[in-house]
């Protein structure tokens, strides 16, 4: 679940502009949490968001807030490892998995650090930059798969960058989860909740 974000750095146009949009019509945390504590389902929700929005909050009220509406994780692109103690350390408190972010450039001595402690699953971004962007080869992403399993067991989840239903089925080979942002809000511009289903259903199907 994304949160709209006024400065959304990692974020490409696609995903910029439905947060203007959101943003504009008074949407904010607030009212995210009052939809998620009306929301009944045995899924596993993970929150994506930007780390300022959990700041302002503040870190223990938020984390303990997420938890009780159901969040199991929260993904903050970033944040980067060096600053993200204090928050770690409320996430343990809350059984709540802050996700490890890795990047194909991230050298293999600090992939090994950044999984260490890791909790949830790993992140492993697709592409070089914002979101919505072309994915790199599919050899090299084999190639930091292997590379991320030699240190840890927990899943792999690859995500920036997947933008179709070939994308997904490429990354299925690849990775155990694949993980898909622009193109779904990009299903939603069609305004009829029927076909937006149905197209992102599309982007999924074996």
């Amino acid at each position: 679940l994304g949160v709209a974000y006024s400065d959304p750095i990692a974020d490409g146009e696609i995903i910029a502009d439905a947060a203007k949009i959101a943003l504009d019509q008074g949407v904010d945390i607030y009212n995210v949490f009052e939809l998620l504590a009306r929301v009944k389902t045995k899924k596993a929700l993970v929150f994506m968001l930007y780390y300022n929005l959990i700041f302002s909050y503040g870190l223990e009220k938020f984390v303990k807030k997420t938890k009780s509406l159901g969040i199991c994780a929260l993904i903050i692109p970033e944040l980067s490892f060096e600053e993200s103690d204090d928050l770690i350390k409320e996430c343990e408190k809350y059984n709540i998995a802050l996700i490890t972010l890795v990047s194909v450039t991230t050298p293999k001595e600090r992939v090994k650090k950044l999984v260490k402690h890791a909790k949830g699953f790993i992140y492993l971004l697709a592409s070089i930059g914002i979101t919505g962007t072309k994915s790199v080869e599919e050899a090299i992403l084999q190639d930091k798969v292997k590379e991320i399993r030699s240190f840890t067991n927990l899943p792999i989840f690859v995500g920036f960058g997947i933008q179709n239903n070939q994308d997904v089925k490429r990354m299925r080979k690849v990775a155990d989860g694949v993980i898909v942002g622009t193109s779904i809000v990009k299903c939603f511009k069609q305004g009829n909740l029927d076909i937006i289903m149905k197209d992102i259903e599309e982007i999924f199907k074996k």
